[in-house]
This record gives C-alpha cells, structure tokens and sequence, in this order.
C-alpha cells in the first residue's frame, strides 16, 4: 500500500499535523479509535495498548482531540509525565481558596463629633459623651457647625461571580494529527 506523505516514507506510529479534514491513505486520524489488530499488527507491536483496546482483538490509537501533546518525562520543575497520560481541562471553577489574598476599605464621613462630649443628652450638646458619662451620645441629624471625622473600616464582603467556571484553554487552532499506519519500522537507538 503506498503511504507516502511529501514524498517521503514514514515510519510506522509517525504522527504528522495536517491541515486536512481527513486522513490520507495509510494514515489515520488521531481520535482514539480502536482497531484491529489482525490489520495492523506491526503498529499495535510499537504502541499497543497504552491508548486503549483490550490487547486481544483491539488497540487504540492516540486521542488528540482538544489535546495538545507534549513530551514524556520530568523537566526542571514540572511533574513526570508517561506516555499515554492524559491530563487537564478546558474550564474551571475557582474557589475562594485559590484567588489572592486581599481587603478592601472604605472611608466615609459620618455624624462624630472630634471634641469633648458635653452632656449625657446631646439634644443641645455635642454628639459624643466626655470621659465619665454615660447614655446615649448619638442625635439624628448634625448641624451646620459640626466638625466631622474621617473613619476608615473594613467594608463588608460579599460573594461574587456566580460560581460559573472560566475558560482556561490557551489560543487554538484547530487542524488534525494524523499517525501513520504503515511504513519503516522504527528501530530504536
């Protein structure tokens, strides 16, 4: 069976990118399909079950839909990673446990007197009690003469966003990895 890509002869399990919508005589799309082994016997030799089948009658191929490859083993600070593994998501839900720690104020300007209270009724007073005095030291409404004060607090949180997941997926271009089903055997180095 003739199975050659730009002129060139691949090796058996070869995966290419193509910007095909379909797959080339001797290759197949990489979509985790099963297939025989009886047809395929020296491509399930190279690969055989780590993508799937029961290793009986069947074998899988590579599943790269919505999937981006990368190598196998461990680099400088990342997880080791086996052929075969599939990993990752497309959206995710944050929780509150991962979002940075942060406060929020909030200055307002509200009805305290900065002087000295001069009375327990603060009817005709000013609206704090001094030093000694009890009761009530509020009055509903200031006067024209009254100095305020500036106080800052904490402002009162509350939930936001929905708990609706986020896409987390990097930019993408959709095109078709394709492996090729027959060809050289590849011999190891």
């Amino acid at each position: 069976m003739e199975n050659t890509f730009s002129g060139a002869t691949p090796y058996v399990g070869e995966i290419r990118l193509v910007g095909l919508n379909f797959a080339i005589n001797g290759w197949a799309i990489c979509n985790g399909q099963l297939l025989p082994i009886s047809e395929y016997e020296t491509l399930f030799n190279l690969i055989g079950t780590t993508y799937g089948g029961d290793g009986q009658n069947t074998f899988g191929i590579p599943d790269l839909q919505g999937r981006v490859p990368i190598h196998m083993g461990q680099g400088a600070g990342l997880p080791n990673y086996t052929i075969g593994e599939m990993s990752g998501t497309f959206e995710r839900t944050l929780t509150t446990q991962q979002l940075p720690a942060h406060t929020h104020s909030y200055t307002y300007q509200p009805l305290a007197q900065l002087g000295a209270g001069t009375t327990n009724n603060p009817e005709n007073g000013f609206f704090a009690a001094g030093a000694g005095r009890g009761g009530q030291f509020y009055q509903p409404l200031a006067n024209a003469n009254t100095q305020m004060a500036n106080v800052t607090t904490l402002a009162q949180s509350t939930s936001v966003g929905g708990n609706q997941p986020i896409q987390i997926a990097q930019p993408y271009l959709v095109m078709n990895y394709v492996i090729s089903l027959f060809g050289i055997f590849p011999s190891p180095t």
